[in-house]
């Protein structure tokens, strides 16, 4: 990633372990958060260039703690990275190596010495392999824990650049929407790299529930791939329906039809099932979900396990979570459309 060249030369190395740069002084611990996000429709086709909503998910958060000593000559440069919370031995397999990449690029564009030692902490509550951005957050918690720690300013398309780093060594070429969504305070439109907050303006609330399997995106990224070479014409026609709920869903969100944008998400859901992506479990969870008077329910994420989202009226959200528990579901949480509401009010 590259920075202004004005901004760099503001910076020097650090001419002793506690002085990081010129004009400032690392403190003793940077804190840094953020939280997970599901995708309520678009998956697989953003990577197309269609549409794709994405939800924060605040109920579910990681924290980073980060902190430095003096490096032995012969380790330069090091980091250690240690995982506690309920996602720990997932998410270290899955994201240390792009953690190491992301600090070696922060250390890179913000003049930390490179005879610093890094310690870092996480403490995730996101389960990991389910779709929810389990790397991306922690990646974006990485980064303001940093900053946080040398003093430094982190604007939002520095803090994408960083997270992506991290994302594009976990995932291959990631689109982008998990580094920004695990930032986001209100659900996000992506498509070819941009977002915009959408406006809400349904109630009820969204139901996350997880079958408990990890999710295999990379093989479910092949098998649609191999779909589409063995279907002429194949690709073209997921793109464009998968275009067309997610633009009648984000018109129904913002213009108040809940049942208008359940009903997209059941479509999507048979678009992805039709396509090989979901699983028996993932099947039974949402026909629990629509017969419990679900608007609408849906896989979310790359597919073959991980979770499944439906909509729900408020007043049915017990009742559709319990039915979610008996289908199957190991964990679920619900995500309130009232909350983002109130906050652009």
């Amino acid at each position: 990633m590259q920075k202004e060249q004005g901004e760099l030369s503001a910076l020097t190395l650090p001419t002793s372990a506690e002085e990081t740069s010129e004009g400032h002084r690392a403190r003793t611990v940077g804190v840094g958060r953020a939280h997970a996000k599901a995708i309520v429709l678009g998956e697989h086709a953003v990577v197309y260039g269609a549409p794709a909503i994405a939800l924060p998910v605040p109920q579910l958060s990681v924290t980073a703690t980060a902190g430095w000593s003096a490096n032995s000559p012969d380790d330069p440069g090091d980091v250690s990275l240690t995982m506690t919370g309920s996602a720990s031995r997932p998410v270290a397999t899955q994201a240390s190596d792009g953690l190491r990449r992301l600090t070696a690029e922060f250390r890179a564009i913000m003049g930390v010495a490179d005879d610093l030692h890094l310690d870092v902490v996480l403490d995730s509550a996101i389960p990991a392999g389910r779709g929810l951005g389990s790397s991306a957050a922690c990646s974006r918690a990485v980064v303001f824990a940093l900053a946080d720690l040398f003093d430094r300013e982190v604007t939002p398309s520095m803090a994408f650049d960083l997270v992506q780093t991290a994302e594009n060594v976990v995932h291959g070429r990631a689109s982008g929407v998990d580094a920004l969504t695990v930032g986001a305070s209100a659900p996000l439109l992506f498509q070819a790299g941009e977002a915009q907050e959408l406006p809400i303006g349904c109630d009820g609330s969204f139901i996350i529930a997880d079958s408990g399997d990890v999710g295999r995106t990379k093989d479910a990224v092949e098998l649609l791939r191999e779909g589409f070479r063995r279907r002429p014409g194949a690709q073209e026609e997921f793109v464009r329906r998968a275009t067309e709920l997610t633009e009648g869903a984000r018109h129904a969100l913002a213009d108040g039809r809940p049942e208008e944008l359940g009903a997209r998400l059941t479509e999507y859901h048979e678009l992805l099932r039709e396509a090989g992506l979901s699983t028996d479990r993932i099947d039974a969870m949402v026909a629990a979900a629509l017969a419990a008077g679900s608007l609408g329910a849906k896989i979310t994420g790359g597919g073959m396990g991980g979770c499944m989202i439906a909509l729900a009226r408020t007043e049915q959200a017990d009742d559709v979570t319990r039915r979610l528990h008996e289908a199957g579901a190991v964990q679920t949480w619900v995500v309130p459309l009232k909350g983002f509401a109130d906050d652009e009010r």
